[in-house]
């Protein structure tokens, strides 16, 4: 029986954490060439393919994700021989794809603290209007809007959260009063999304509040949204993690409430690996910390 060299493994590792053949190589003190040389050898004795090559470089396959899951574990072990105590230090690469007002608003101000409790962990926040997707390997911890309904996935709910309408006194001190909805049909610039180009049928706010309520100050991003009615422009529908975190907006027809939800999603395949852990546990934290944000 063919006994497998731990270096292959560990050349296995620089990539699955790098990414690219050139950045594991400098990482390993080797050139691509001779890292892919391993690579290959590697599947050969395994059996399997382990990574694809795509334009942004090297993904893991299904069977190099199992294949990960083991290796870390075989690396902690290892290091805890040669240093004779639990080695807490996480390492390696962790890309998060969440909604692009959350990303900004309750994440990206709290990343500091993550990287304060793992700096050996490279952290990626894709904070866009869309979502990348765990299941095609192309993000490791998504929040999503829905809880997915198919795939090789764990899901759970994150949070509920709240939303309402916004707008600037300024705004408001020159057009007709609202006392209702149908007060919002005339006399008003709405804001909100781009109809065709909205990513997820969640973000639909306005039909919820009137059927017949259309925008004519659109946009695909929630970001340029707020600063739309930030400048008086008008009312809309905002999170109140963004509307009530702005001292020059006001909550509009205050007793209108729209509540949505966070999924927090991750591959099966890599869920149990410790670094997605402990960034999914961070996550699960921060976000109940800030709960009276989301649902005030």
């Amino acid at each position: 029986m063919q006994v497998t060299d731990w270096s292959d493994f560990q050349t296995f590792l620089a990539v699955a954490r790098a990414g690219k053949l050139a950045l594991a190589g400098e990482a390993l003190g080797m050139d691509a060439t001779t890292v892919s040389r391993r690579l290959r050898r590697l599947e050969n004795r395994l059996g399997v393919t382990l990574f694809e090559q795509t334009r942004e470089g090297q993904i893991l396959t299904q069977a190099g994700e199992r294949v990960l899951v083991a290796v870390e574990g075989m690396a902690q072990a290892s290091r805890e021989l040669e240093t004779g105590s639990p080695d807490s230090g996480l390492t390696g690469h962790v890309r998060i794809s969440v909604s692009e007002g959350f990303g900004s608003w309750v994440v990206a101000p709290n990343l500091g603290d993550l990287a304060a409790r793992h700096p050996g962990l490279v952290i990626d926040l894709v904070a866009s209007s869309g979502f990348l997707s765990p299941s095609r390997r192309e993000a490791d911890i998504a929040v999503l809007l829905s809880r997915p309904k198919s795939g090789p996935l764990i899901a759970g709910k994150l949070s509920d959260y709240a939303l309402r309408l916004y707008a600037t006194p300024d705004y408001l001190a020159g057009r007709p009063a609202i006392r209702q909805t149908r007060d919002l049909k005339s006399g008003h610039q709405l804001v909100g999304y781009v109809p065709e180009l909205i990513y997820a049928p969640e973000l639909n706010y306005l039909s919820e509040i009137d059927a017949d309520l259309v925008a004519n100050l659109r946009s695909t991003s929630i970001l340029a949204q707020h600063r739309i009615l930030a400048a008086s422009g008008g009312i809309g529908v905002l999170p109140c993690f963004m509307g009530d975190g702005d001292p020059a907006l006001v909550r509009v027809l205050p007793d209108q409430v729209i509540i949505r939800s966070f999924w927090l999603v991750t591959h099966k395949d890599t869920h149990s690996l410790q670094r997605i852990r402990a960034v999914h546990t961070w996550l699960t934290e921060t976000t109940k910390a800030r709960y009276k944000l989301l649902m005030p």
